[in-house]
């Protein structure tokens, strides 16, 4: 309890009036006594880095197939790159940096195999029956799919990092309202700043992931004030240094340049709609942690530069739809023949019906095994 009150106080010393404190905690559906040494965001952490659905992440496809090569993100290096944007932006706004963490670390838990052409495989295959969405898949996997303690299924998140999950919002992200976790309220700050931390990563990740694939060309981006704004003042500063190191340079200062602009213009809202707990923020009908206009007008070419040059590239389109046909024909063998699933994955047929059951299978597939799934089925010189 001594160890507790220490957190209560540095917390109280630390945070600012609107960050979420683990001591106003809605607690988790099932409850447990308090850790004598750790607040309870400290523990969702450690529970989601722990869990099976976080390691699996490592062999889940961000914009490259795994097998393309070992230098590209995964979903895994994709959400390790949003939790240290999303601490650093949380440490500087006076936020908890725990819970932010947490929710940052949580937020693609319930990504599919092959990226967002395996989500929208599984959301059409599923349509008349409940549809499929990753964030609240994610949910689903941390309060049922997760199986790991005794007490309780899932792995029993606190109330705000559950809350996170499916309120998590961009433009590849749909926010969910779920019964129970205040529907009719806004997102915490923390996650807001995590929302805006995913945007930052996979835009300037997939920018150099693009480069290195050699889908994007460096003479592709002259046109883009922000890329040129940055490539001239590395240029000014670094004449001799090679193509890699400038590159790098200029992703990471790319990076640097919307993470400052955000921490600016978040603090003056901040100012301006006179926050004074963290009650106030939810309660606010639109986004606080934003860029500034000048930035959204920087940013806006360079995401459509992506959407038209990367993520519809042919060679990704054509991984896509490959993709798409192997979810697709696993889902359907396995409806038709439930008998060819895991006995775990059988025993939840009579709760949760055998095209939720089959869903829930795939959606927590890698790539690797799902390639490896479909070759045992389809293939017939391969053991099952």
């Amino acid at each position: 309890m001594l160890r507790q009150n220490k957190i209560k106080i540095v917390e109280n010393r630390i945070l600012a009036p609107y960050a979420m404190k683990s001591e106003f905690s809605k607690g988790r559906v099932y409850p447990e006594k308090t850790h004598p040494y750790r607040s309870d965001y400290q523990r969702d952490r450690d529970r989601i880095v722990h869990s099976a659905a976080f390691r699996r992440l490592e062999y889940k496809t961000q914009v490259f197939v795994n097998h393309e090569g070992d230098y590209y993100r995964t979903r895994l290096t994709h959400t390790i790159e949003v939790a240290q944007i999303a601490r650093t932006i949380a440490g500087v706004l006076g936020l908890n940096t725990d819970l932010t963490e947490a929710i940052a670390l949580a937020h693609d838990l319930g990504h599919t195999a092959f990226g967002h052409s395996g989500e929208d495989a599984l959301n059409e295959l599923m349509f008349r029956f409940g549809g499929f969405n990753h964030n609240l898949q994610g949910l689903r996997v941390v309060d049922y799919l997760e199986e790991r303690y005794p007490d309780f299924p899932g792995i029993n998140l606190t109330w705000e990092v559950r809350e996170g999950i499916v309120k998590h919002s961009t433009v590849f992200d749909k926010s969910i309202k779920i019964r129970g976790l205040a529907p009719a309220e806004g997102p915490s700050l923390e996650t807001q700043v995590v929302d805006i931390a995913d945007e930052i990563a996979y835009d300037n990740h997939d920018l150099d992931d693009g480069l290195t694939s050699g889908l994007i060309r460096e003479s592709d981006l002259e046109n883009l004030a922000i890329w040129e704004r940055i490539n001239k003042r590395i240029a000014k500063r670094y004449s001799g240094i090679s193509p890699e190191k400038r590159k790098y340079l200029i992703i990471r200062s790319l990076i640097d340049l919307q993470v400052t602009d955000l921490i600016g213009e978040a603090e003056k809202n901040i100012v301006k709609l006179k926050l004074k707990s963290y009650k106030d923020a939810k309660n606010i009908d639109k986004k606080i942690i934003t860029f500034s206009q000048d930035m959204l007008k920087l940013r806006k070419p360079l995401r459509a530069f992506l959407m038209a040059r990367l993520y519809h590239h042919y060679r990704v389109v054509r991984m896509s739809t490959k993709a798409k046909r192997f979810i697709q024909e696993l889902f359907q063998v396995y409806v038709a023949n439930p008998r060819q699933l895991p006995e775990i994955v059988q025993g939840r047929i009579a709760r949760d019906g055998v095209r939720r059951a089959v869903c829930d299978y795939i959606a927590g597939m890698t790539d690797r095994y799902a390639l490896d799934e479909y070759k045992k089925l389809f293939d017939p010189y391969e053991k099952v």
